[in-house]
């Protein structure tokens, strides 16, 4: 497995997201082209809507993103509250009579997607700058930020009990109702928990028995799986230890002033990219286009990273985004799996979590 290079100084030192495609965790960053280090344009549309799925407003800062993309381009650009699995659902259902024009999604869901022709073809301003393992060559999926799988855990909630710190303290009754994270049937998010867990506990892509045994035990232990994105559930209390990416753990703290604390268990965890496609047949596909555009954009992925996401290229970061989340050492032992292979194996973890542990 691959190693993720520290977070934070991917961030504070402008590293390019290259790093998490290198052969080994120390090899040299690559360098972004001149012509790229300037925000790529956004194409022209006669358009005045475009339909992105799965862009609620209060995830990686997509309402900032569609209100600054309406701005520049006068394209009206409403937010849609589905998550990754309801997206591909709707895309399949509508096939025939596409009403999306965009779709943002775990990577997993993107390659399915292509998979089954939902997507079309499509290159960027900036699409040279992905490395080529967070991209479809073609362009049917491309990554536009990512993040780390963590513990989200609300102190004001846990009656006394220790922060966690790992994945095998989640199972010990003083966290008895307390634990969640997004159903995994449903939710790109809730897949990576599952997969995070079992290669940490010493799992496989194709071993999932320490991941199948783990959370017969975090079910014993009330396990809470909420279906749609929970980071209110955790501010808010009903979830006190929510598992989810570290980017919503950190703008609950550092914007919302939520008392949260963001861990990265001690077994380790993985890297959790997110990916936008331009749907096949799209109705309105110059409008889907400037919408990529501008996600890939330097005002796109500065945008992004106001929610502690990292962006895919190498732009200039408020340093302070860097100084909110935890430090290096924290990340070393995040892993970067094939994600390939994760959506190859997908349809079998998930009916084996089906039959085993999910209700």
């Amino acid at each position: 497995m691959l190693l993720l290079p520290p977070l934070r100084t991917a961030l504070a030192m402008l590293l390019p997201l290259a790093l998490i495609g290198c052969a080994t965790p120390t090899a040299a960053p690559t360098t972004v082209p001149e012509a790229a280090a300037t925000a790529a344009p956004v194409a022209a549309t006669t358009a005045d809507l475009v339909v992105s799925y799965n862009s609620p407003e209060q995830w990686a800062n997509w309402g900032a993103v569609l209100n600054a993309f309406t701005e520049q381009t006068g394209i009206q650009a409403p937010s849609d509250p589905k998550n990754s699995g309801q997206t591909l659902a709707a895309m399949e259902a509508e096939a025939a009579a596409p009403q999306a024009d965009t779709a943002y999604y775990g990577i997993v869901f993107g390659i399915e997607a292509a998979e089954k022709n939902l997507v079309a073809p499509y290159q960027p301003p900036g699409f040279a700058d992905i490395p080529a393992s967070l991209k479809d060559p073609e362009g049917r999926w491309m990554t536009v930020h990512q993040g780390t799988i963590a513990f989200l855990v609300n102190t004001d909630e846990l009656d006394g009990a220790p922060v966690p710190q790992c994945w095998s303290d989640l199972t010990d009754p003083q966290y008895a109702g307390m634990v969640g994270f997004l159903d995994p049937t449903q939710a790109a998010v809730g897949y990576s928990v599952i997969t995070a867990a079992n290669l940490a506990l010493g799992g496989t892509l194709e071993n999932f028995d320490p991941g199948a045994a783990y959370f017969q035990q975090l079910a014993a232990n009330g396990l809470i799986l909420p279906a749609q994105t929970a980071t209110a559930l955790v501010q808010q209390g009903e979830i006190p230890i929510l598992i989810d990416a570290d980017f919503n753990g950190y703008k609950l703290r550092n914007i919302d002033n939520a008392p949260i604390e963001v861990v990265l268990p001690c077994e380790g965890t993985i890297s959790i990219p997110y990916v936008m496609s331009l749907v096949a047949d799209a109705p309105r596909p110059e409008a889907g286009q400037a919408l990529i555009d501008f996600a890939l954009s330097d005002e796109g992925q500065r945008l992004f990273a106001e929610s502690y996401l990292r962006p895919v290229r190498s732009i200039e970061v408020d340093p302070a985004i860097a100084a909110g989340m935890l430090p290096d050492s924290a990340y070393e032992q995040v892993q970067t799996p094939d994600f390939a292979q994760m959506r190859e194996v997908q349809a079998q973890v998930i009916e084996r979590w089906s039959a085993e542990v999910g209700p």
